[in-house]
C-alpha cells in the first residue's frame, strides 16, 4: 500500500468518491470526522457501503473506530465486521496492549460471523499522546494482524499543549519530528509498514509533493490521504521509480552471481549486506505498487 484516504463514513458522497479515488486504501472514518449524534448513522452507511463494494472494490477497506477509551467500539465492529472490511484503523492506540486487546474483540467479532481468524488486519495510530509515543517500541510481536504503523500530530498536539506542529517555514517543530521517527523506528521494529500522517492543505500539490519525497527518503513506504487530489500525488511518490528498480535489480543479481558473499563490487562502488536488504526491499514495494505507467 501506498495511499491511505480518510472518507467520512456517514457521506454517501464523499465514499463513493474515495472509491473511485485511485487510492490503495480506503479508510472509512467513524471518529473525528463524524459527529456525536451521527455515529449510528455513519454506521449504518458504512456497512450498507462495504456490503455493497466489498467483493468487487480494487482497493482494501479500513475503518477508523472510535478509540478504546471512548466506549463506542464494540458498538463499531458490531455493526463492521459482519460485513468484512479488511482492516481497522485504531486510534490513540498507547501501546502494544491496545493493539492486542483490539485483536482480541476482533476474534470474537471473527467467529460470531463466520470469518477467518485474524483475516481482519489492524493500523494504530501511534501518537497522539505524550504516553504513546513513549510507547512506540511496543508494537514488536503485539499481534500478527499488524499491517502497519502510522502517526498524527493534531491530536498530539492538543494533548502536550504545542501551539502549532510547524515552525514558519513549514516544517515540524523537535516534538513532532520524534513522533515521526518513533513511528518509522517502531514499525521497523515489529516488521510493518511506516505510514506518514496526513498532509493537511490539500490544495497545496507540491508541498504534499516534497513532503511524500522526503517521507519515503527517510523509509516511509506510505501515507494517509484527507482529499481524492492528494492520491495521485502519493501514488506517484511511493512507486519506485524505473531507475530505482534497475539498480535494486542489478544489486540483487550481483550477490546471486557471486554467490551471496558479504559484498560485491559493482562499478567500481562497495555494496554490502544492508546494500542488499535495501535493494530487496524496494523490489518488493515495486511489485506491490504494479508496472509503473
Amino acid at each position: 500500500m501506498r495511499s491511505l484516504l480518510f472518507v467520512p463514513g456517514d457521506s454517501e458522497r464523499k465514499l463513493e468518491r474515495g472509491f473511485s479515488s485511485g487510492t490503495d486504501v480506503v479508510i472509512i472514518d467513524l471518529e473525528d470526522s463524524v459527529a456525536p449524534e451521527k455515529k449510528a448513522h455513519a454506521r449504518a452507511v458504512a456497512a450498507e457501503f462495504i456490503a455493497a463494494r466489498r467483493d468487487d472494490a480494487t482497493m482494501a477497506i479500513y475503518v477508523r473506530v472510535n478509540d478504546l477509551t471512548t466506549g463506542m467500539t464494540d458498538d463499531d465492529l458490531r455493526a463492521i465486521i459482519p460485513v468484512g472490511p479488511h482492516g481497522i484503523m485504531l486510534p490513540k492506540s498507547s501501546s502494544g496492549m491496545d493493539v492486542q486487546h483490539l485483536s482480541a474483540k476482533l476474534r470474537v467479532h471473527e467467529a460470531e460471523n463466520g470469518l477467518p481468524d485474524g483475516s481482519t488486519r489492524i493500523i494504530p495510530i501511534i501518537s497522539e499522546t505524550a504516553a504513546s509515543v513513549l510507547s512506540a517500541g511496543t508494537y514488536s510481536g503485539a499481534s500478527a494482524r499488524l499491517a502497519g504503523m502510522t502517526w498524527g500530530a493534531e491530536d498530539l498536539s492538543a494533548a502536550i499543549g504545542a501551539r502549532t506542529t510547524r515552525d514558519p517555514a513549514g516544517r515540524y517543530t523537535d516534538v513532532f519530528r520524534l513522533a515521526r521517527s518513533l513511528t518509522v523506528l517502531g514499525a521497523t521494529a515489529a516488521g510493518t509498514a511506516a505510514i506518514d500522517t496526513v498532509f493537511i492543505n490539500f490544495r497545496d500539490i507540491e508541498v504534499l509533493r516534497n513532503e511524500c519525497i522526503e517521507a519515503e527518503r527517510d523509509g516511509f513506504t506510505a501515507k494517509m490521504a484527507i482529499h481524492p487530489d492528494q492520491v495521485a500525488i502519493i501514488n506517484d511518490a511511493f512507486t519506485p521509480t524505473v531507475e530505482a528498480i534497475a539498480h535494486a535489480s542489478t544489486v540483487v543479481a550481483a550477490f546471486e552471481a557471486a554467490g551471496n558473499p558479504g559484498v560485491v563490487g559493482i562499478d567500481g562502488k562497495m555494496y554490502d549486506r544492508p546494500h542488499l536488504r535495501l535493494a530487496q526491499r524496494l523490489l518488493e514495494r515495486a511489485r506491490a505498487a504494479g508496472p509503473r505507467v
